[in-house]
């Protein structure tokens, strides 16, 4: 029986966190933040299943390249206590295929997300328990 688990977090520069890191981290990429002149590379993590940049309409295209978009983020708010960006985790039934999973994750962003005019990062990973 599959289990319902959703938490959201805040990505809070007053904790030392960067918007630029945590999507690198999340999407298993290399983005440079441009702001911390800091390269993060999480190529090598594991897990990763799927990533896309989902994009309200209003949003230039450009922003969809992932290390564009948060780089723009992070100069767009110079405050040392800046709220800069937020996590969403959904636990997802193993029970379904890839093919299903992320069609209910991008289905769910773009309802809850996308839809009122956030851009969303779709990072569909797994953890093996």
């Amino acid at each position: 029986m599959a289990m319902y688990h959703l938490r959201v977090k805040f990505v809070k520069r007053s904790e030392g966190r960067s918007s630029v890191a945590a999507a690198a981290y999340r999407a298993g990429e290399k983005l440079h933040d441009e702001r911390a002149g800091v390269t993060h590379d999480y190529t090598r993590k594991g897990g990763i299943e799927h990533t896309e940049v989902l994009l309200p309409e209003n949003i230039p295209a450009q922003l969809a390249n992932r290390e564009t978009l948060w780089n723009t983020v992070e100069a767009g708010s110079p405050r040392k206590d800046a709220q800069l960006a937020f996590e969403v985790e959904v636990a997802l039934p193993r029970e379904l295929s890839h093919e299903k999973r992320v069609e209910l994750a991008r289905t769910f962003a773009q309802e809850q997300l996308v839809a009122k005019g956030l851009i969303e990062l779709l990072p569909v990973s797994w953890t093996a328990t």
